[in-house]
């Protein structure tokens, strides 16, 4: 077996301690989750993890990246298959009724934002993931328009800060009350999504 170099290593410890933080942070919380219970976790001093993430909240963004790129991928499997536009929303709907108010992962959110707010460099971070999150999916909402021939009601970006505050607002709702339907966010896609007149 071929010898790793030294960036494939590192990438390689980088890739474990996040898998780890994420296991951790998710069942035990981001406040109750010491770096050194990362590092023990994962196999590695704590220097281990301070030569791959400056601090504990840069360590909670690779995990926070790494949930959302899933979701999104999950999100953009579920509309953008070859399928009428019933038959995505429907898909739709199933990825909302799967994901938006997964407890462990909705609670992250909410701790890691609120522990963050007076970091200004944290909330800079966070802002621009954010940002970005809500770019992926007004490119996203562009591209099913234009594939399913219709119109957005509103531009793009707004359209993905519509779905975007309404799908945080219903998962915060769903921690408490897994029952609160999610199909509010499809009837507002629905909305969205306007045939051409």
């Amino acid at each position: 077996m071929a010898r790793l170099s030294r960036a494939e290593s590192q990438e390689r410890t980088r890739e474990r301690l996040v898998a780890t933080a994420r296991d951790l942070f998710l069942h035990n919380g981001y406040g109750a989750t010491s770096l050194s219970e990362v590092a023990e976790t994962a196999g590695y001093s704590k220097g281990a993890v301070y030569s791959n993430f400056r601090g504990k909240g840069h360590l909670c963004l690779a995990v926070l990246d790494d949930i959302r790129a899933e979701q999104l991928t999950l999100l953009t499997d579920s509309v953008m298959r070859d399928a009428r536009i019933d038959e995505r929303l429907a898909m739709f709907t199933a990825w909302g009724e799967a994901h938006i108010g997964d407890e462990a992962w909705t609670t992250l959110e909410v701790e890691f934002l609120t522990q963050a707010r007076h970091d200004d460099e944290l909330r800079g971070e966070i802002t621009a993931r954010v940002g970005a999150i809500r770019e992926a999916l007004a490119q996203l909402l562009d591209a099913l328009a234009q594939e399913l021939g219709v119109s957005l009601a509103m531009p793009a970006d707004q359209a993905a800060m519509t779905l975007l505050s309404l799908g945080i607002g219903l998962g915060i709702q769903r921690i408490n009350d897994p029952a609160v339907p999610t199909t509010v966010l499809t009837d507002t896609l629905r909305l969205i999504l306007r045939p051409h007149q």
